[in-house]
């Protein structure tokens, strides 16, 4: 058996030295970095910037929207279950409709995604809340849609699907017309759960005292 680190201090310093000497965030604005730093984290991959957007104004109304109690939406469990809950203030839901029943029986009733159909259920509560997508390029979509049809506005949009039907073209959507909301995102075929999440755990371990 090789050698190896075990001491978890240590491997987690080594990591984000690891990736502030590899990977060129020059071109984030300062709040955004530790953002940065957490999805490379997750991945493992430091040429992801080229393809990582983080607007300026997305630490901020992250920040915001976590203080003020606002929800959190995911698109599925894995999401959902990659946020560290125990880091987020108190009283922050993380709700994922994807198994509401409603859901199913919305995308049925459409012919649309199961994906899809579960963001309606979002709108009465969307209003500065924070969506976190790492799975379904039809979640991001729904989500433009009924913005352009009128839904509140969310605090933020971490827009991250992974995939190869939809999921650089629903990216491509959120990064060339955000419909005014502050986002993070990934263009291309890579993202997913762990990255998506990642976001929201950089933002949290900024609000720790």
């Amino acid at each position: 058996m090789r050698d190896y680190l075990s001491d978890p201090v240590e491997i987690y310093r080594r990591s984000f030295a690891t990736i502030r000497a590899e990977a060129d965030l020059s071109g984030f604005a300062a709040p955004a970095r530790p953002i940065a730093e957490r999805v490379i984290h997750a991945c493992g991959m430091t040429d992801i910037v080229a393809d990582l957007r983080i607007t300026a104004a997305l630490p901020a109304a992250l920040a915001g929207a976590l203080m003020a109690g606002k929800p959190i939406f995911t698109d599925s469990e894995m999401v959902r279950h990659g946020i560290i809950a125990r880091a987020l203030p108190g009283g922050v839901e993380i709700i994922c409709t994807l198994n509401d029943s409603k859901a199913r029986e919305h995308g049925l009733g459409r012919q649309i995604t199961r994906s899809a159909a579960a963001v309606s259920l979002w709108l009465p509560r969307l209003a500065g809340a924070i969506v976190v997508i790492g799975n379904a390029p039809t979640a991001l979509f729904a989500l433009l849609e009924a913005l352009d049809a009128g839904a509140d506005k969310p605090a933020a949009i971490i827009g991250m699907p992974v995939g190869f039907i939809g999921a650089k073209e629903s990216k491509d959507e959120l990064a060339e017309n955000p419909r005014g909301v502050p986002f993070a995102t990934i263009l291309g075929r890579r993202g997913g759960s762990a990255m998506a999440s990642s976001v929201i755990n950089a933002i949290t371990a900024e609000l720790a005292p």
